[in-house]
């Protein structure tokens, strides 16, 4: 009899322990905007600022400020890292080949773009769904260019709204800070 509830006991801990969430970005894979794999783990020990990305929005011109404050801080083990999506008001391309022409020739992006996604709701990609589990509903995007800040340890810091720029003293304090922070 002990046996068995021994067994149980063990196989009901292996259940729980698989259906765990995730605690950290690098758990994801995610696909590059050119269709391979992503795997957040090589971001393991840097900071990232995970941006929905859209290329024909009002707030498109975030773009420049994105890869000013990727090129300021990527020698210090920080990255951008976009993810473009159509899902508010459709204002993305339809193939990712569209959106990385466009963003590499109008906006000379440079930092690591993953492939168009679903970012709110329950068909968000697991990354974004991970974010509004941890940070809760309020902080999830409720337009293009919704910034959340990640730790060097994968955590989430921080989310910063649509209206708040790439090179806000909010979003590069809390940049300077994180990349500051031991881990």
């Amino acid at each position: 009899m002990l046996k068995h509830f021994t067994l149980a006991a063990a196989a009901l801990v292996g259940l729980v322990a698989a259906s765990q969430p995730p605690q950290s970005l690098h758990q994801f894979t995610m696909k590059t905007i050119d269709g391979k794999p992503m795997p957040m783990a090589q971001y393991k020990g840097k900071v990232v600022l995970l941006v929905n990305t859209a290329s024909m929005c009002g707030f498109t011109p975030q773009y420049e400020g994105l890869q000013k404050l990727h090129d300021t801080y990527k020698g210090q083990g920080f990255t951008v890292l976009g993810v473009p999506s159509g899902d508010f008001g459709d204002q993305e391309f339809g193939s990712n080949g569209e959106v990385k022409q466009f963003c590499e020739s109008k906006f000379g992006i440079k930092f690591p773009m993953a492939e168009k996604a679903v970012v709110k709701g329950p068909k968000a990609i697991p990354v974004y769904r991970w974010a509004a589990m941890t940070l809760g509903d309020d902080k999830t995007p409720q337009w293009n260019f919704h910034k959340y800040l990640i730790g060097k340890d994968g955590k989430l810091i921080a989310a910063f709204g649509t209206k708040t720029t790439p090179m806000s003293p909010e979003v590069t304090g809390a940049v300077a800070k994180a990349l500051a922070a031991k881990g």
